[in-house]
């Protein structure tokens, strides 16, 4: 399935720590109207993965489900793991 670029997406963002700690899971919705930085999060983690120096540590993920804010506020040398799963939005059955 193919998307467009201003396509709504769904993701429930699960944050590993080092120690077996973990955050979430947290829903947070991404369109191009309503960014909020849930795609920003898994990007700059997976540049500072890359050997890029973390430039950013507070991220905010918009939950249209609850219509609240999660503000994460992370040290990635603590983190281990970030696991977003992303829930299409069916472009037929637009809910």
């Amino acid at each position: 399935m193919q998307l467009s670029e201003d396509a709504l997406t769904n993701h429930e963002v699960t944050i590993c720590l080092n120690g077996g700690a973990v955050l979430g899971p947290f829903n947070a919705t991404w369109s191009k109207e309503d960014s909020g930085d849930v795609r920003a999060l898994s990007r700059e983690f997976d540049e500072y993965l890359k050997g890029e120096n973390q430039a950013r540590f507070k991220y905010h993920l918009h939950d249209t489900y609850t219509n609240a804010v999660h503000t994460l506020i992370l040290r990635f040398e603590n983190v281990t793991a970030i696991y977003d799963h992303v829930k299409l939005r069916d472009q037929n059955n637009k809910q």
